[in-house]
Formats: structure tokens, sequence, C-alpha cells
């Protein structure tokens, strides 16, 4: 074997599917950072980018294993012991935090499924919290829906919203950029609490839809548990 053919193969043996992820994590925390190419993981590996077909089989394959990793490092920083609320409450605002810090990833969180392991977790996660709330059955399948779909949806549009400005402090971004700016005669509604929304944070509705949510779980279960026998 020539020295020419042996430093071809030596990236190859250098990679593996954990060490282009990191670095495809690492690639997707950088500031204004929209995508992570493939190109840009050769770069970053010292690799021909192709090297990366290898492992991956495409670049949807590619993405699915970095959104499986960031649930996964979601999951790690929850505290189980809290009760129902707290635990999904959690699980919302630390995929708020991860997701963030990861926009080029957090984008694709709304079109594509990863059926890693740690999706499968997050779903039974968010199950078993639902149904200690009292909840089964299609009220349980209704709110698990509702809810990840509410958080995916809305992490992902303030993550591509952070992407955009350079931003990752999730309390600075207000809800409308800039004055609001109506006439009070044809907009008399507006006008009236204009204050109001101007001081709308996109951090404080998201906590909000999350508790709206969680309280619609506990007001379905509620009939069940007082039609308990005693």
């Amino acid at each position: 074997m020539d020295a020419k053919t042996s430093a071809k193969e030596q990236p190859s043996k250098r990679l593996s599917r954990d060490t282009i992820v990191r670095a495809g994590l690492e690639i997707a925390a950088r500031p204004q950072n929209a995508a992570v190419s493939v190109r840009a993981l050769g770069l970053e590996l010292g690799v021909d980018p192709t090297a990366v077909y290898r492992h991956f089989t495409s670049k949807d394959d590619l993405m699915r294993a970095l959104l499986d990793e960031l649930q996964s490092t979601t999951l790690s920083r929850i505290n189980t012991d809290s009760d129902w609320r707290e635990r999904l409450r959690q699980l919302a605002w630390i995929t708020l935090e991860t997701y963030v810090e990861h926009p080029a990833i957090a984008m694709e969180a709304t079109v594509l499924t990863t059926n890693g392991p740690a999706e499968i977790a997050t779903i039974e996660f968010i199950l078993a919290a639902f149904a200690d709330a009292g909840l089964d059955g299609s009220e349980l399948v209704n709110h698990y829906a509702l809810f990840s779909s509410y958080v995916l949806s809305e992490v992902a549009g303030m993550a591509r919203s952070r992407a955009a400005d350079g931003s990752t402090d999730a309390d600075l971004d207000t809800w409308f950029d800039g004055p609001l700016l109506v006439d009070p005669v044809k907009h008399v509604h507006i006008a009236a609490v204009a204050a109001e929304l101007r001081g709308l944070r996109d951090t404080d509705i998201f906590r909000l839809g999350v508790d709206l949510i969680l309280d619609s779980a506990a007001r379905t279960a509620r009939p069940t548990a007082e039609e308990a026998p005693r």
C-alpha cells in the first residue's frame, strides 16, 4: 500500500457516526449558522465530504441523528422526580433552550421523525406524564399530540428567529419587532391594548401555551377521578 492510498483511507478510519454527530452539533451551535451541510462537516473533520455518506445514507439520515441527539440531551437534564406538570414544563423549556442553541437542527424538528431511541423515549416520557395526570385512551393520545406539536413548532420558529438575528438569549425577543403603529380609529382594539401587545415576549407566550395544554389535561382527567369508586 503506497503513502497516497494510506492517506486517503486514514480519515475514513477516524470517522464514526458519533464523531460526525458531535461535529454536526458544534457546527449547528455557531451563531447565524442556518444549516449543517456535508461540505461543512468535511471541513470540520478534515475529510472529503463524501466520507460522511459512508455512515449516513442521506442528508435526512444525518439530520435525524442530530435531532435524536438533541432529544437525548434534553431528556438527560430533566428532574424525573417532579410531578407530571413540572416534568412536562421542564421538557418544554429545556427543549427550547437546547434547540435555540442549535437552530440549524431545530428547524428540521417539525418535518423529520427520527425513529431513534431518544425520540421513542421522549414519546414514552410525555405519555407517562399525561397518564399520571389521569388521562388514558384517546384523550391521552390527543394531549400528547397537542403538546408535542405545539412545543416543536414554537421551538422551531423561535430557533429560526434567533438564527436570523444572531441572538441566543430567549428572554430578549419580543413578539412584535419595532413599534406598533396603527390608526386608533380604524384599529380600535389594537390601540386599546397596544402597550400590552408591545410587551409580549415569545418565551412568555410559549410558557402560557404549555400551561394551557397542561390545564386542559387536568380538566379532562378530573371527571374521571371524581367518578372513580371510593
